[in-house]
């Protein structure tokens, strides 16, 4: 068999010997960006991943959206292992639907990870634990409420929506912050109270063991 010549690569199609995923979400910028620095750092194939936010803003273009990928891996013969489909409650008005929507997909492949009100709670998680209800104001949306929160923490005051390296400038605090979204989400179950919450905590530590996973 012939070497390869020093320094160059051998491809190939097949992807690594671990879950197959797809996460899809409402945000076009804000939470690809974020997972795609999680993809980056703990060297999670490109094979095994589909990171995807071209989908529209509410929950239910979330899950169709990510129907049809799956679908089309499944008619290809490299169908997900897992399907996550990362929504804010905010006010959207078709949030349940989309849960409804999830729970009626057969087998265990879809998922929903959600947050109440918005994906920034899960920042903010970073720098404390809360649990105060983010409640809609006239001129003063939930999601912008969280926001305002964030940018008043330490080294926060000029982030936006969309922005790059959050997950890495954060890395140092991601512990304490998912001690606090799991303390958040027991407080809501027990509470029988969804705002705040967040499950972000749970995908971003099943990505970072995803390499187990097999």
């Amino acid at each position: 068999m012939a070497r390869q010549p020093k320094g160059s690569k051998r491809t190939s199609n097949k992807k690594d010997p671990y879950d197959k995923i797809l996460i899809v979400s409402e945000g076009s910028k804000t939470e690809p960006n974020y997972f795609n620095e999680i993809k980056n750092l703990y060297e999670i194939s490109s094979l095994n991943i589909i990171i995807d936010g071209d989908c529209g803003s509410s929950p239910i273009c979330v899950v169709n959206h990510a129907k049809a990928l799956a679908k089309k891996e499944e008619k290809l013969g490299s169908p997900f292992d897992k399907v996550f489909c990362v929504i804010d409650k905010d006010n959207h008005t078709c949030y349940f639907e989309a849960l409804d929507k999830i729970k009626a997909q057969k087998g265990d492949v879809f998922k929903s990870v959600q947050s109440i009100p918005c994906f920034e709670y899960w920042l903010l998680l970073h720098f404390e634990y809360t649990t105060r209800a983010y409640v809609s104001q006239t001129g003063n949306s939930v999601g912008t409420q969280v926001i305002r929160d964030l940018k008043n923490k330490p080294g926060m005051g000029s982030y936006e929506k969309g922005e790059k390296g959050i997950f890495i400038k954060l890395l140092d605090k991601l512990e304490t912050a998912k001690i606090n979204a799991t303390n958040a989400q027991n407080s809501a179950e027990k509470n029988e109270c969804d705002n705040p919450s967040t499950q972000i905590h749970t995908l971003v530590e099943y990505l970072q063991n995803i390499k187990n996973n097999h």
